[in-house]
Formats: C-alpha cells, sequence, structure tokens
C-alpha cells in the first residue's frame, strides 16, 4: 500500500512522484528523513532530466539525419527527372533515328538504376548503400558526361591533354558529381558561350576540369556561400547541396575540388584525384 508520496522537482518543474510502500515497522518521519527524501526525490528527478534530454537529443539527430539524407534524395532525383526531360524534349524529332533511340534507352536504363540506388538509400540510409570504389577511366568518364548533356546548350566540348589516366573512386558517384558541374556551368553560360571539359596530368594527380564562360561568381559568394549547404540561388528550384556535396565527395575519394571565378568572365572547377595503377608509377618515374 502506498504510504508515502515523494515529488519529483527539477528546475522548478514537476516530473513526476514517486510512490514509497508503508515501512513494516511503523515510524514516524522527522525532520532530517524530511531532508533525505527531498534531496534524494531531487537527485531522481535529475537523471529523469538527464534521461529524457537525452532521448530527445538522439531523436532530433535521428530527424536531422533523415532530413538531410531526403534532401540529398531529392537532389539526385532532380538530376534524373532532368535527364528524362531532355529524352522527351527530344523525341518528337529525333524519334525515327536509331541512334536517338539506342542513346534514349540507353538514358533510361540509367536512370531507373539511378532511382533504384536512391529507393535503398531511403530504406537503408546512405551510407548502407554506398557505391564501392573501383578503378575509373576518366576520359571514358568526361565523354560520358558530355553526351548526357549534349540536349543542352551550351553542347561540352571535351579535351583530353593526357590519355588512360585512371583514379579510384565510385564510378556513379563521380560521374554525377561531374555532371552536376557541367549542368551548373550550361545553366550559367548562354547558348552561344562555351562549357568545356579537360583531362590532363599534373604530378601524381589527375585533373579534371569544367570551365565555362557564364556570368561567374564573386569571391564572396565562393567564400561563404558556394558549399554551403542547404543555400540556394535557385529559390524553390534549388536544394542548395550540389557544390557542398560535390566536395565532400572528392574528398572522401582522396582529392580536393578547387573553383576560381570572376564575374563576366566565368567559372573553372577543377577535381583532382590521385592517379591510379601504372599512370601514378609513370609519373613518380618522370618527377
Amino acid at each position: 500500500q502506498a504510504w508515502l508520496v515523494v515529488p519529483l522537482f527539477h528546475r522548478e518543474a514537476l516530473l513526476g512522484f514517486a510512490v514509497l510502500a508503508r515501512p513494516r515497522a511503523p515510524r514516524e518521519l522527522n525532520w532530517e528523513d524530511y531532508d533525505l527524501l527531498r534531496t534524494a526525490g531531487r537527485q531522481v528527478a535529475s537523471h529523469l532530466a538527464q534521461e529524457q534530454a537525452s532521448e530527445a537529443l538522439a531523436q532530433a539527430r535521428q530527424m536531422e539525419a533523415f532530413g538531410r539524407l531526403s534532401a540529398f534524395v531529392v537532389h539526385d532525383l532532380k538530376n534524373v527527372a532532368a535527364q528524362l526531360r531532355l529524352v522527351v524534349a527530344n523525341a518528337e524529332r529525333h524519334r525515327h533515328n536509331p541512334a536517338f533511340v539506342e542513346d534514349a534507352m540507353r538514358t533510361v536504363g540509367h536512370a531507373a538504376d539511378k532511382m533504384e540506388r536512391l529507393l535503398a538509400q531511403l530504406r537503408a540510409g546512405r551510407e548502407a548503400t554506398r557505391e564501392p570504389a573501383v578503378r575509373v577511366d576518366l576520359e571514358a568518364l568526361l565523354e560520358r558526361v558530355a553526351e548526357r548533356a549534349a540536349g543542352r546548350r551550351p553542347v561540352p566540348e571535351v579535351e583530353v591533354q593526357d590519355g588512360g589516366l585512371q583514379a579510384v573512386a565510385a564510378a556513379e558517384r563521380l560521374a554525377d558529381v561531374v555532371g552536376h558541374l557541367v549542368q551548373n556551368a550550361q545553366e550559367a553560360t548562354p547558348p552561344d558561350g562555351r562549357v568545356v571539359l579537360r583531362l590532363r596530368r599534373e604530378g601524381a594527380e589527375a585533373v579534371m576540369e569544367v570551365e565555362d564562360t557564364g556570368c561567374g561568381m564573386d569571391e564572396a559568394f565562393v567564400r561563404e556561400r558556394l558549399f554551403k549547404p542547404f543555400d540556394s540561388t535557385k529559390g524553390r528550384e534549388g536544394m542548395g547541396i550540389g557544390a557542398f556535396e560535390a566536395r565532400a565527395f572528392v574528398q572522401a575519394s582522396g582529392g580536393r575540388l578547387e573553383v576560381r571565378s570572376r564575374p563576366g568572365e566565368g567559372t573553372s572547377f577543377r577535381i583532382r584525384l590521385p592517379l591510379a595503377g601504372t599512370a601514378a608509377r609513370r609519373a613518380a618515374q618522370g618527377a
């Protein structure tokens, strides 16, 4: 049977009650007993408050992680949708061209694979479905990215100074990163401008460059906003995470992403990755 109810206060907030059963030996409580019960009640309340705060923090972190994951997935879905819209836009004019049909089927297949990966990320979390790193033929990758973006103007040009370069990275993620930079370059450049993809070797690194003659960015924007997640100049159309994700991926692959830009002149993004295999050994021997 209940004998004594001790309120549990933490910072003047009532968190609950502790109910004590009647003792076997009857006794009267004195002031020392009351002080002890008040002290014990405060200690119990403090532990309860700490437990509640820890649980709330864990839930908040889970929601934040899910929110960020959702934003990344939405960003990737936007790129997939852009590819499919490009196919639809050109279908009326080129539907009887076998080369276009073949390329369209390849694009649709790539989009389907990408969406399956995105669904897997939503189910299991981004890290659980991380794409494995493999040797990537960088020249072939740039050609593939340029081909996918050829339906938008200006049509990307590819200039290869050093062929046969390979790097170790997640191939599709790397293609997505370069594709994002190309898409941004096209959006920032008038149709009669230029978007150029370059590949060369510098020491033990492969350098992939995406350069445009578009509107450019000022130093303050590059320093303060370009790589800040969820900060977009495109309003509701943008998620503000493309450049942030690109730099994070390149750094995770052992490289770095550099940017040079001037308002009214254009922008250059350079992805530097360690060379893989024989190319790296040749570079080391020639140094």
